[in-house]
């Protein structure tokens, strides 16, 4: 059984900054590319940001780019995201999953083994 959870989540002032991690059992890292989702409330889920197993290819979004940081850690089963200079805007519940099917890395139905979520909230 796979299970998934992210952590580091919390209250935070703008311009602050929050290291989110995502670990999972029953999955091996290393087999798949991963990526960060975020889903402020009432919106959708849109893609963050994306690494392949190898981590020398990354991808972000306009919005978070320059300011976030992925990165994997294939030994300990981890996924890093280090979000500096937090917006207001970055508000959301963040989640970490896994590449499932081919196709664009921000559409999150290419995703699976999702785990609950951490939530971000930027105060300004």
């Amino acid at each position: 059984q796979v299970q998934v959870e992210e952590s580091g989540g919390g209250l935070v002032q703008a311009g602050g900054s929050l290291r989110l991690s995502c670990t999972a059992s029953g999955l091996t890292f290393d087999n798949y590319n991963l990526a960060w989702f975020r889903q402020p409330s009432g919106k959708e889920r849109e893609g963050v940001s994306y690494i392949l197993p190898n981590s020398r290819t990354t991808y972000y979004a306009d919005s978070v780019k320059g300011r976030f940081t992925i990165s994997r850690d294939n030994a300990k089963n981890t996924l890093y995201l280090q979000m500096n200079r937090l917006k207001p805007e970055d508000t959301a519940m963040y989640y970490c999953a896994a590449q499932i099917r081919g196709g664009p890395w921000y559409n999150s139905r290419n995703f699976g083994y999702w785990g609950q979520g951490t939530q971000v909230t930027v105060s300004s």
